[in-house]
This record gives C-alpha cells, sequence and structure tokens, in this order.
C-alpha cells in the first residue's frame, strides 16, 4: 500500500509542476504586454493634458469644436488661451467666441484679459467691442488698460478719447524705447562746451644731411722785406 500511495503522490507532483509551467508562461507574457503599453500611455496623457485642458474650456463657455480644435492646437500655451477667453466671457459682455481670436494672436493671452476686463470695468461697457481691438494692439496691454483706467478715475474723458489718448502714447513708448537715446538738452543762453580734437600734424621730413665743403687751403704766409732792400 506505501508504494502505491508514493507512486500515486509522484503523479500528483507531476501535473501541478506541468500546470504551473503552462500558467508561466500567459504571466509572462501579460506583463511583457503591460511594460511596453503603461510607457506609451503615460506619455501620450502627459503630451495631450493641456491641450485637453484647453479644448474643454473653451467648449465649456460655448465655443465650437472647430473653432476650439484649431485654436489650441495653434496656440503656444494652450491653457493661457483658454484661461484668456474664459476670464473675458465670464466678466464682460464680450462672447467668448471673439475674445477667441484676439487671445489667440496676443503675445501674452493673460495680460490682454486683464486689460479687456478692466478697460471694460472702467468705461462701463460704452466701447465694449472696441476694448478688445485696442487692447490686441497694444503690445503693453497691462500698462494700456492701467492708463485708460487713471485717466478716466481724474478726468472727465470719453471712453473713446481715453483710448485714443493711451493708444497713441502706448506707441510713442515703445518706439522711444527702441530708437537710440536722445541727444541733451542745452539751456537757452548757455554755450556748449565743444572738446576739439586736435588735428594730427604733418610727419616732419628729415631735411637732407648738409655736404661737407672742400677744406680751405691756407695761402702762403706774407714774408715782410727787409727794410732799405729794393727788389
Amino acid at each position: 500500500m506505501s508504494m502505491s500511495n508514493k507512486a500515486v503522490n509522484r503523479g500528483k507532483n507531476k501535473q501541478a509542476s506541468s500546470a504551473s509551467r503552462i500558467l508561466t508562461v500567459p504571466v509572462l507574457a501579460i506583463a511583457g504586454c503591460l511594460a511596453t503599453i503603461l510607457p506609451n500611455t503615460a506619455i501620450a496623457a502627459s503630451y495631450n493634458n493641456d491641450y485637453s485642458v484647453c479644448a474643454g474650456r473653451l467648449l465649456s463657455v460655448g465655443v465650437t469644436a472647430e473653432a476650439a480644435s484649431q485654436g489650441c492646437a495653434a496656440a503656444l500655451r494652450p491653457r493661457d488661451l483658454a484661461a484668456c477667453v474664459v476670464k473675458i466671457d465670464k466678466e464682460t459682455q464680450i462672447a467668448a467666441t471673439d475674445a477667441l481670436s484676439s487671445c489667440g494672436r496676443a503675445r501674452r493671452p493673460e495680460e490682454l484679459a486683464t486689460c479687456v476686463v478692466g478697460v471694460s470695468l472702467s468705461t462701463k461697457e460704452e466701447a465694449n467691442p472696441a476694448v478688445l481691438d485696442y487692447c490686441g494692439r497694444s503690445l503693453l496691454p497691462v500698462r494700456f488698460g492701467q492708463c485708460v483706467v487713471g485717466l478716466r478715475s481724474q478726468i472727465d474723458f470719453l471712453a473713446t478719447q481715453a483710448l485714443d489718448t493711451c493708444i497713441s502714447a502706448d506707441d510713442s513708448v515703445i518706439g522711444a524705447s527702441s530708437s537710440s537715446p536722445p541727444s541733451t538738452i542745452i539751456p537757452a543762453g548757455s554755450s556748449p562746451s565743444l572738446e576739439t580734437t586736435p588735428f594730427p600734424t604733418q610727419p616732419s621730413v628729415p631735411t637732407q644731411p648738409s655736404v661737407p665743403t672742400q677744406p680751405v687751403i691756407p695761402t702762403q704766409p706774407i714774408v715782410p722785406t727787409q727794410p732799405g732792400t729794393t727788389n
């Protein structure tokens, strides 16, 4: 009986080992597939994140799917583009579809949105469509917005007059910063001190060396004659 039990146990052990081998092969294959799939999934998620957020936020404020896809794809910073459009849509009466084009052209979309919102609140929506155009034209939108709001807080300006005044000053400031520094202004009645630059003199040409003259041959000395003698 003991021999038969050992034989049975050996048979069971062989079946168990063969079954474990059969199960090991598919497990290894599945693990290899997961190792190749998971990195690709992580890379895909990292690349699509900004564009996914941009498209989702634009769709939430009424931008069409076609416009959202084109705007997000062309944006250097898709999140900033979406933030610009959403801020203008939520805090002004400008529609998101109108803001999308200006936000897409802006170098700094968030600064554009700050300008549009601030000026729109200052003008009480009197020049609503023009505000988006003016802020988009300015290369310094935050400074431009501060100019409009500051002038209207102290001066009884029309909205369009403030916009025109500040955009002209904005262009002048940008032009002055890119040009050469202005010359010094001399007060009236004073004479500027000019530094004279001495002109270089002509180099002195060395004269020809003097030719030595022939030595003077001394004449024969005159021998005085003896007195009382005749020639």
